[in-house]
Formats: structure tokens, sequence, C-alpha cells
């Protein structure tokens, strides 16, 4: 079933992008929500490597993905590049500061030409007034990312380099037949970036990964071949 984001009437404006409705987000959102936000969102695409929100700036707007990746990071004071999350389609950013009135705890810039919906605040506060389900639906949302970045903190703290690498491989894998497969296309620095490693040291135990015959990597996937060892 295609979602109501993909099925606007001629009567409410021109068709805006198509988006999958067995996506995370969508299942939780009923058509009447899902075109509550169509309704008051506007259409827009960003480039490859364009900025869409950068860390400090004023909260004013929801952001829905239509199609592309986003990546959501923040800079140290010495200049390195943490990542957060990565975003792609039926996923949305930008709602913690929505709620809690703060300016951008983090930068989001696209890493793939995007096509997003653009819900301004005003629009946001006045949809969750008079439809209280998509407001709780972001709070449980909320909750989860935070739990999620809590256990991924610890494991941090907890695991070396290599134990870190493989985790997030095995985090990323979607079950193809009877292998698993990363499909996001991550540089040796953007994975490095997720697990606060040097891209250097990512590198080294890939390669290493590879020379046992652990996982296979070309230019757009990983594809982890075998059980990958728990220690190195």
């Amino acid at each position: 079933m295609m979602s109501a984001i993909g099925q606007r009437s001629a009567a409410s404006g021109p068709q805006l992008f198509s988006a999958p409705a067995n996506e995370p987000m969508w299942a939780g959102f009923s058509g009447d929500d899902l075109e509550l936000i169509a309704r008051h969102a506007t259409p827009r695409t960003f480039a490859k490597g364009s900025v869409v929100i950068s860390e400090g700036d004023e909260a004013l707007a929801l952001y829905v993905i239509v199609s592309g990746r986003v990546k959501v990071y923040t800079t140290t004071q010495d200049g390195k590049e943490i990542i957060l999350r990565l975003h792609g389609p039926g996923e949305y950013f930008g709602e913690l500061t929505l709620l809690d009135g703060a300016t951008r705890s983090a930068s989001v810039n696209a890493i793939e030409p995007c096509k997003l919906l653009v819900l301004p605040k005003s629009k946001f506060v006045e949809c969750s007034a008079n439809h209280p389900q998509l407001y709780l639906k972001l709070l449980k949302d909320l909750s989860s990312r935070v739990r999620q970045l809590t256990d991924e903190l610890k494991q941090v703290a907890s695991m070396d380099v290599y134990q870190r690498v493989t985790k997030l491989l095995l985090d990323l894998a979607v079950r193809e037949q009877d292998r698993l497969v990363v499909t996001q296309r991550l540089t040796q620095q953007e994975l490095a970036n997720r697990i606060c490693a040097s891209r250097e040291m990512v590198s080294r135990v890939l390669q290493g990964l590879v020379t046992g015959g652990y996982i296979t990597l070309d230019r757009k996937q990983i594809v982890i071949n075998k059980k990958l060892p728990e220690k190195w």
C-alpha cells in the first residue's frame, strides 16, 4: 500500500514524493496522519553534500525523508566529526528541539541527493495540538532513540575497535537469502565516525576480515560471508 504522502488528490495540490509504507516511521502513523503531514509540509530537494541543519541553529521545522540519506553528526572542539545517526527514507529528524525549544544539538548533512518534506514549527505545534497521536508517536520514538544512544555509549566504553566495527556491521546488516548484507553505502571514514575510532584502525579491521574471508567489500555493499569472530 502506498503511503498517503504519495496519494494526495488533485484537490489538495500536486502529488508529493511517494514514500514506502513499510518503513518504520510510516508503520506508526495512520493514512490520516500522513495526509496531515503532507498537507502542511513543503517538499524540498537537497543535493549531495548539502547542509540541511547546522548545530546551534534555531529550530524551525521537522524534516521527513522521502528519498535519499542524511547523516546526523556533531563536531568536537578539536574538529573531529562524530556521526550520531544515519537516516533514510521513511524516517525523520529535527523533532528534538521542536519539543524542548532549544537550538539544534547536531548538524545534518545530505550524503545522497535527498527529497524531504519540511513541516514548519508553527504547523508542527498546530498539528500536535489537534492530533495528539502524532505528538505521542514522536515522544515514543524519541524515547527509543535515547535508549539506543545510551546502549551505544555503554558499548563504546566497554568494547575495543574490532568489537565496535563488527557490532556496527551486524547492526546495519539485513538478511538476503543465506547471507547478511550491509546495503548502506558507508565510507571507512563514516564507519570510523560512527564508532569513535580512527579511519586507519577501521581500515585495518576491515582488511583483516577480508583476508580471513569473513566479509567481501565492494563499492555498493559489504557482504558478511560467515560468522564474525568475537575477538581478533
